[in-house]
Parts: C-alpha cells; sequence; structure tokens
C-alpha cells in the first residue's frame, strides 16, 4: 500500500489560461490515489501548509511570494521539500512605455529558483529542444523534440542543472530586453537546495479568450502550446514522479 503524499499546488497569476493549466495538472496528479493536494490561488499560507507536504507545485505568471513565504519555502527545500515550478513561476512583469520590463526587485526568490524571466520572443515557429543531460529520470531516453511555445529568454542567477535547452537569436519585440544575442536558453532544468530541490520547466505556455482583462477584452486566437504535445505531459507525469522523491534532485 502506498503511502500517503500531500502537495500544495498554487495556481494563478495574469495574462494565461490559468483555469485549463490548473485542471490539467490536477488530472496528472489525481494519476495518483495517495496524493492529495491542496489548491491555492496565492502563497499565503505556505508556512503553515508546507511543512506537512511532500512537494510544491506553481503554475504563476508576475505572482511572487511575500519575503517571509519565500524563506518559508526555502526552509522547505532546506529540509529536503521538492518544487516543482513551470513556465512564469520566475516572472515579474511592468508595462512602462519602453515595453514590458521584468525588474530585479526580488533577488531572494530569483536566487532561490535559479533563473529570472526576461523576455520572450512572439510566439511562432516551432524551436527545438535539445535534451543536454539525459541522466536524469525526468529526461532518460526522451529525444530531442520540436514545440511551438513562448521561448524563456531567462538570466540566470544561481547554479543550477540544465537538463534540456534551446538556442536563440534575435529579437523579443515588445520587451526592454528585447535583443539577443546567440544564447543557449535552459528551457528544463534542476537546482539543488539542501537536501532537497527544484525541477523548472519554463514550458507551458496557454490563453484563452478571456484571459486579458483591461487589455484584450477578447482574444480571437487561444494558445495550448506545449500542451498540444504528449511529450510535454510525458515530462508532466515524470515532473510528478521526482517531486514525490523519486530519484536524486
Amino acid at each position: 500500500m502506498a503511502e500517503r503524499i500531500d502537495a500544495h499546488f498554487v495556481a494563478a497569476g495574469k495574462y494565461h489560461d490559468i483555469d485549463f493549466a490548473r485542471l490539467e495538472l490536477l488530472k496528472l496528479l489525481a494519476e495518483h490515489d495517495n496524493i492529495r493536494t491542496a489548491v491555492a490561488h496565492d502563497y499565503n499560507g505556505v508556512a503553515e501548509r508546507l511543512p506537512a507536504c511532500r512537494f510544491l507545485i506553481t503554475y504563476t505568471c508576475d505572482l511572487m511570494p511575500s519575503e517571509a513565504e519565500a524563506q518559508a519555502i526555502a526552509a522547505f527545500l532546506e529540509k529536503g521539500g521538492r518544487w516543482l515550478a513551470l513556465h512564469g513561476t520566475n516572472s515579474i512583469l511592468r508595462f512602462t512605455d519602453a515595453g514590458v520590463d521584468s525588474p530585479e526587485e526580488r533577488p531572494d526568490v530569483m536566487q532561490m529558483l535559479g533563473t529570472q524571466f526576461k523576455a520572450h520572443p512572439p510566439i511562432g515557429a516551432p524551436f527545438t529542444v535539445q535534451i543536454v543531460d539525459g541522466d536524469h529520470d525526468v529526461t532518460r531516453g526522451i529525444a530531442d523534440f520540436d514545440v511551438v511555445d513562448e521561448l524563456y529568454l531567462m538570466k540566470q542567477v544561481s547554479d543550477i542543472r540544465t537538463l534540456a535547452q534551446t538556442r536563440f537569436a534575435g529579437e523579443a519585440t515588445g520587451f526592454v530586453d528585447a535583443n539577443w544575442p546567440e544564447t543557449i536558453v535552459p528551457v528544463i532544468y534542476t537546482r539543488a537546495i539542501g537536501a532537497g530541490g527544484i525541477l523548472y520547466n519554463t514550458l507551458g505556455h496557454c490563453r484563452g479568450h478571456y484571459d486579458l482583462p483591461g487589455m484584450q477584452d477578447f482574444y480571437p486566437h487561444p494558445e495550448k502550446c506545449a500542451w498540444n504535445y504528449p511529450i510535454y505531459y510525458e515530462l508532466l507525469r515524470r515532473s510528478i514522479l521526482w517531486a514525490t522523491g523519486t530519484g536524486g534532485i
């Protein structure tokens, strides 16, 4: 009989179809009848909740924990907890006359995560995700693949173990950090913190008709991006197993 595993899931933020991502991830978690998941719309209460949990999952955009909440997450990781961070978890967005800015105002969170989102080019042609570390449980046996998604351009601020990456050179139209020379871009990586650690997967953008209130009341072309690909679901399933404590960081 499998032991009960508790998880805490923060699904919230801006400019994305959070309802879709929340539902899809809960369906994947429900494939394990011993995982019991609490769902939250922000980081409030993590200090009280995390000590009872094996892992934390976040699918967010432009949503940061408070300094005290970040300290609670760091303590959770130090003691062996795991954090499955998805897509926009490392994003801070400010709309300015010069474009969308990503100010470096929360170094505590970004140093813990290992990276900070800076920009992405327009969603368009597929890009290739190259598996560069096939010795990890999440990527073992997976071949390189092409995907249409937001290609997250980031600033690395801490040591990470890159499992998959892509390359980009060009313009991230609409962002303050718009011009990018040839850059190797982590797509999936891990970061060890104490006895625990983080698995970050930057893929998984999604947007529905009604997810840009005040900017565009009806968005005509819903986007599912990596959610359209079976390989993304395979990576998520493996990532959930990792989060339960299976395998190394």
